[in-house]
């Protein structure tokens, strides 16, 4: 069987042009994440953005204008409960902890509305 291969028409193979990232960078980022995670939390006994409360989301999951607006559209569009808004909230503030950015961004939130909807079905 031979090798197929993806072409943009030009004859570039694009198969080989995106290899993404190697299991030991996503490893490492992911041990990062999860560092930053036991350390943020290490005064309030828990040790994970899933295990967050009310008081933690206010103080931690922060929210600019601009991504405030993209949840606020996808609650009222999709028809999202306040479960669902809490539980986009600690996915995206896990995505920025991935990402190693400090504050939760629009595209953070962005890419927790699509996990949320992908895992609803909602598509």
């Amino acid at each position: 069987m031979g090798k197929i291969l993806l072409n943009d028409g030009d004859g570039k193979d694009l198969s080989t042009e995106y290899c993404g990232e190697s299991s030991k960078t996503i490893r490492e980022r992911i041990q990062k994440a999860r560092r930053l995670q036991i350390e943020r939390f290490k005064k309030d006994n828990i040790y994970s953005n899933s295990k967050m409360r009310s008081k933690h989301i206010k103080k931690y999951c922060v929210l600019n204008p601009d991504a405030q607006n993209i949840i606020e559209t996808a609650m009222h569009k999709l028809g999202l409960s306040a479960q669902a808004y809490t539980r986009i909230l600690k996915v995206s503030r896990t995505i920025a902890d991935l990402t190693g950015s400090e504050n939760i961004q629009a595209e953070h939130i962005s890419e927790a509305i699509q996990y949320r909807t992908l895992d609803r079905g909602m598509v």
